[in-house]
């Protein structure tokens, strides 16, 4: 134990007593030589939030006397924020918005809890201390321009602070434009200084609107020279010198299976029925690391981005064009070097051994999700007369699917089905429809597969005993899943089976929930308060299983092109593979990797729920005033959020429903009128009329069809021919051409289509 772990061992031990600098030092008999040193090591504690002083100067330990540590999510407006606290397994805090003390959303922070919720049991407090701030970079609107200086409104409603900024030289800047600016400074009340970095130009803009979640999220969209130049000189084509050694399955039947639009292509797979009836299955996966070399420009770059995100109009890749859809994609009818294993798997889903080699393959078809599931139900015979040679592949291939489904479900992984949507845009980026995401058998298919594999490389590594990047899932903590077992009482339902503190409760009783619900009105609801119960699946250095698919051991091996804990794992293997005895020198980079990979997941999974959102405002903000049908997915104290059949969600604020008074029934999550006993519940069928589409918040608003009279939908439209008409004015004063993002099929809707999709 060094000295920085035995002083935080003594702050945080039952016997001390909170002391003073002096106090502290002369306790622990520092030296008058060592003052410099004690004081960094209580600075460092404090930064890492282990230690704080309190207001007369005494160190304590955070979760001492009911303290803690997390990071802020504040809700629109500031008015009131959550803690989610460093350790998942604790329950949230709240936060008036009174006593966030200038701490803003994303900001890590010290909470003192003061009490509980009498009736809910919730936990509320206050900020004692800021650790770290979550924001460098923000983006908004220039509201004001006044001797020299800029007041610019945040685009994030969570960022409740007020901006300011001196007028940039050099850039031509207008009240309305949009900017990216970084933070010089944050002030004790409350002000921002910072410096515009770029203007963007109108507000709202799409395109302007997608870059600055893009910079607000910190996502880099071009790559730097030193990374372009490696990837320009990757070969074109693969070598004999790189072969040499390979396993050379360039004559087997190997093919590539993925969406339409896909243009790099991770995987292959492969498949042949042995004598003795088990399966040979061949998972095949992009031999990225051979090309992607650790410690060069290439790799750092990939360790910094962590993954690929996923926009509805572009992807913004790991790594450069040049390699991810050239030299390291799986395209047909060339060599192509992979990682490939082979398992062999009996009739009962169970793999009964496996292999793993350095190999070259060349892909005999780019096999499409569309194309496979029609040729499985026998749909289009010119597709099969085209591929009669791969059909009866398939069908093997479909059989062992199956089978290990329905192993995957017995031994209770947990199958959410979520119905996802797919937007379409146009070549400018703009979003002209949105259509269900259909997943066929063919999906399916290819998921059992990479689990598969993934869970037999990932016991792979742990029985070797090697540093290794595991995709860990832990059980939920118990509060959450009570709190989620007494909203489903209201159904009749309830979790089978024993869960305390000390006995997590089992996937497969959670799954059970999931099939009892398939096909009713409350699917789609009860899946998705189940899904925010569980915790968040990351990557760590240890191996603790994976709870929603019931697995003991699994990692992500198949897709080293588009995530960066796949290529880690791909060169630690291959160490193993030849030998290598020397995996000490990977034990820091397995830590670091996990936690940066973890970080940019989530920061990825953010920036695309975030862009999925604006596209749905932009697009639906040509349906004003129309009326829909819809589904109602939520219901909280402030109003109901509603899902229209096209997938999008709205809210209607509690205000805006004008036949009774509504009161929200926490428990049984139901609003009931206080005069005429009307109630709003999860599922239910309404029909609604679309009022508000804002880009700036990316939120959409609904009010319900009887509350849209003629005054309402004609005021409406009035007001969105005011703001289009004040927009343009805008433009012109900047000398900026008016765009016309959508023109109206207004037949189309008079024939029925509500929803403006095809």
């Amino acid at each position: 134990m060094n000295r920085k772990e035995r002083i935080y061992s003594y702050i945080k031990s039952e016997q001390y007593i909170p002391l003073k600098y002096e106090e502290l030092k002369a306790v622990l008999e520092v030296p008058a030589s060592a003052d410099a040193e004690f004081r960094a090591i209580l600075d460092a504690l404090t930064e890492e939030g282990k230690i704080y002083t309190t207001r007369r100067g005494r160190y304590e330990a955070s979760g001492n006397h009911n303290t803690i540590t997390g990071t802020l999510r504040c809700n629109g407006f500031g008015f009131y924020a959550f803690l989610l606290p460093d350790d998942e397994a604790e329950e949230d805090v709240y936060i008036n918005g009174e006593k966030l003390h200038t701490a803003l959303d994303k900001d890590r922070v010290l909470v003192q809890i003061d009490t509980a919720d009498a009736r809910s049991g919730r936990r509320e407090g206050h900020v004692l201390r800021i650790l770290e701030r979550g924001n460098k970079t923000l983006s908004g609107v220039v509201e004001s321009m006044r001797n020299g200086k800029l007041k610019i409104k945040p685009d994030s409603n969570r960022i409740y602070a007020k901006l300011y900024a001196p007028v940039p030289e050099g850039l031509s800047i207008h009240t309305g434009d949009r900017v990216l600016a970084d933070i010089a400074e944050y002030k004790p009340d409350g002000i921002v200084n910072v410096v515009v970095s770029r203007v963007l130009g109108d507000a709202d803009s799409i395109k302007n609107n997608v870059e600055a979640i893009l910079f607000a999220n910190g996502i880099k969209t071009e790559f730097d020279q030193e990374t372009l130049a490696q990837a320009q000189t990757a070969p074109a084509a693969v070598t004999d010198v790189d072969i040499e050694g390979r396993l050379d399955l360039r004559k087997e039947t190997i093919f590539t299976i993925d969406g339409a639009d896909a243009r790099d292509f991770d995987d292959a797979v492969s498949i042949q029925r042995l004598g003795n009836g088990n399966y040979k299955l061949g998972v095949h996966i992009a031999d990225v690391s051979h090309y992607v070399r650790a410690g060069t420009p290439l790799d750092k770059e990939a360790f910094t981005r962590g993954t690929s995100v996923y926009l509805a109009d572009r992807v913004i890749p790991m790594l450069p064009v040049a390699l991810s859809n050239g030299i390291c994609s799986l395209n047909p009818h060339v060599d192509r070097l992979t990682m490939s294993v082979f398992m062999e798997v009996d009739q009962n889903g169970g793999v009964v051994d496996f292999s793993l080699h350095e190999a070259v393959i060349r892909s005999a078809e780019r096999m499409t999700y569309d194309d496979v599931a029609a040729l499985l139900a026998h749909a289009d015979p010119a597709l099969e007369q085209k591929y009669a040679y791969l059909l009866p592949t398939l069908e093997q291939m479909a059989d062992l699917a199956k089978i290990l489904f329905q192993k995957r479900m017995d031994r209770g992984s947990i199958n959410f089905d979520f119905p996802e949507s797919k937007i379409i845009v146009n070549d400018a980026g703009e979003p002209i429809d949105i259509r269900r995401a259909e997943r066929n058998d063919a999906h399916k298919l290819i998921e059992e597969f990479m689990l598969l594999a993934n869970e037999t490389i990932a016991e792979y590594a742990f029985w070797a005993e090697i540093p290794f990047v595991y995709r860990v899932h832990d059980a939920p903590g118990i509060d959450k899943i009570t709190e989620f077992n007494r909203f489903i009482l209201n159904f009749g339902l309830s979790i089978k089976g024993k869960f305390d503190k000390d006995t997590p409760v089992h996937p497969k009783a959670l799954q059970q929930i999931l099939t009892a619900i398939e096909g009713t009105d409350e699917e789609n609801m009860i899946a998705t308060m189940m899904l925010r119960s569980l915790m968040k699946a990351e990557y760590r250095p240890e191996n603790t299983g994976h709870f929603g698919l019931a697995a003991k051991y699994y990692c992500h091996f198949t897709s080293p092109i588009r995530r960066y804990p796949d290529l880690a794992i791909h060169r630690i293997l291959k160490d193993l593979l030849h030998g290598n005895k020397d995996f000490h020198k990977y034990e820091k980079f397995t830590a670091g990797a996990s936690v940066q990979s973890s970080e940019t997941e989530r920061n990825a999974e953010l920036t695309e729920r975030d862009v999925s959102d604006l596209m749905k405002a932009a697009y639906m903000e040509q349906f004003i005033g129309e009326t829909f049908d819809a589904i109602i997915a939520g219901i909280t104290n402030f109003g109901i959020f509603v899902q229209l059949e096209n997938s999008v969600e709205g809210l209607i604020r509690l205000e805006n429903i004008r036949d009774d008074f509504y009161v929200f029934d926490e428990d049984r999550r139901i609003l009931i009128g206080e005069r005429h006993g009307k109630t709003y519940q999860i599922g239910q069928a309404v029909r609604v009329a679309l009022v508000k589409c804002s880009l700036l918040n990316r939120q959409i608003d609904f009010i319900f069809e009887e509350d849209a009279t003629a005054d309402t939908i004609s005021a409406i439209h009035r007001r969105s021919r005011r703001q289009r008409a004040e927009k343009e004015r805008r433009m012109k004063r900047a000398g900026t051409k008016p765009h016309h993002r959508y023109r109206k099929n207004r037949k189309s809707r008079k024939n029925g289509n509500r929803h403006g999709t095809n």
